[in-house]
């Protein structure tokens, strides 16, 4: 599992580190061109969104017919070019169109997808556990390095590192992650991705990623305004306000994956989570609440208190994804998944601008405070998973057309075989049936 984990959260550390590292301080830097308007500004923080949001899905459901290996090759390379023309743009209109290209190259569901299919589905948790720990740590190190770099050098610097770490994360796809599996289904003709469309938990945990992203980034976008606009802050300190808050996020990651992984408490987490969030724009909103000047101390609390309900979300939602969304489905559900959060991003991004400059920080407090009551309400309705197992049988010894039998039986969540393991997998629910019961059903299915 390890082995075949450690190059794809490789590759997602590069990716997500190159584009975080312009995340604290992108608001600023674009807000420096002379004719940057508040909706440029937030085009120049959303705009590699707004793309993702158009590809990301398309993308999976290519990923799901073709080579994931190589749509995410052709990804990275779109990245990188995107990266490139933002590190030699001269004004806000070429760096806005570099980020349009930066997010063309939308492959970050499709590496989750990758994931999936590499590691048995026993695994699949810790893998996915893995990646979301190596991601966050990029976070982390984004928050220090990236105001330091960009105040000292420039933030054309970090769109040039953003370049190297995705060719270096292209190597090492080349030449350590190995080619896709051939998998088929447990039906015949084309996969039915739309399935996925219909189900209540996909639907709310899409929402739920949709309004955490859209919740980071809008953050992003008035931290380094009101700290050095309002609060006098130089821009080279901003990673004394960034560093605690990651820390105290890496310090909340483990215990919130335990709980929902270990012990099944993915629901109760995800409430903490939100309502984690809720607290934190509350505290943004009372800060320049009928004051002359806003309470610095109660801002930064704030801040800190949400970078404790993100980390606590961050690691468990992609992995609820992946357990709600059927084989057949992954690609384009957890396409679909990374597309909400997208779309997050992009609104969170170009809102941010637009409501700090017109509304002002209380507002957007108390607007973002009103709708995490709306989303605890929605996470209720959401179930946790089954408790899940797999056998595994060898290819070799059965009959695969008789397993279509096993389709409708209770306790059965699905079967599907992979081409180059030369294996069946059957999922099952272990509060219906035990692996004894599975084996002595699949006798008859015996060559």
């Amino acid at each position: 599992m390890i082995k075949a984990t450690l190059p794809l959260t490789g590759i997602a550390i590069l990716r997500f580190l190159g584009l975080f590292i312009v995340l604290p301080v992108i608001s600023l830097y674009a807000s420096s061109f002379p004719n940057a308007t508040p909706l440029m500004l937030g085009l120049a923080v959303g705009g590699a969104y707004l793309t993702q949001v158009i590809f990301q899905t398309p993308i999976g459901i290519a990923s799901d017919r073709y080579d994931r290996k190589k749509v995410v090759m052709i990804g990275l390379f779109v990245f990188m070019v995107g990266s490139i023309i933002c590190a030699l743009a001269h004004n806000i209109e070429l760096l806005i169109i570099g980020r349009l290209i930066q997010g063309a190259g939308a492959v970050g569901g499709v590496v989750s997808a990758q994931v999936s299919d590499l590691v048995r589905e026993e695994s699949r948790t810790k893998a996915m556990a893995i990646m979301g720990g190596g991601i966050f740590a990029s976070f982390t190190i984004a928050m220090i390095v990236g105001p330091i770099i960009g105040a000292q050098f420039g933030v054309d610097y970090l769109f040039a590192i953003t370049a190297f770490l995705t060719l270096c994360s292209m190597i090492l796809l080349y030449t350590k992650v190995p080619d896709t599996p051939k998998i088929t289904y447990s039906f015949e003709g084309i996969p039915k991705w739309k399935d996925s469309l219909v189900d209540r938990n996909l639907w709310i945990i899409n929402l739920s990623s949709f309004l955490e992203k859209t919740f980071m980034t809008l953050i992003f976008v008035i931290i380094p305004l009101v700290l050095v606009k309002e609060f006098g802050f130089a821009e080279e300190n901003l990673w004394k306000i960034y560093a605690p808050g990651a820390i105290l996020g890496v310090l909340a990651m483990g215990p919130a994956s335990i709980i929902a992984e270990k012990y099944g408490k993915a629901k109760v987490v995800m409430l903490y989570g939100v309502l984690l969030f809720l607290v934190a724009y509350a505290c943004i909103a009372i800060s320049d609440s009928n004051t002359s000047s806003p309470k610095i101390a109660l801002f930064i609390t704030g801040i800190m208190v949400f970078f404790i309900g993100f980390a606590s979300l961050e690691p468990i939602m992609q992995s609820l994804a992946s357990k709600y969304a059927k084989a057949h489905q992954r690609g384009a559900a957890l396409g679909m998944f990374t597309t909400y959060g997208y779309i997050g991003s992009c609104i969170g991004g170009m809102a941010g601008g637009v409501l700090y400059h017109y509304a002002g920080i209380a507002k957007i407090g108390i607007i973002i405070t009103c709708v995490c009551v709306v989303w605890i309400v929605m996470i209720i309705f959401l179930k946790n998973p089954a408790k899940q197992k797999n056998v595994y049988l060898p290819l070799e010894d059965y009959e695969k057309a008789k397993f279509k039998d096993l389709d409708g039986v209770q306790g059965i969540i699905e079967w599907y075989v992979n081409e180059s393991e030369k294996i069946i997998i059957v999922k099952y629910d272990v509060s219906f049936m035990s692996e004894a019961e599975i084996m002595q059903s699949v006798q008859k299915f015996k060559k």
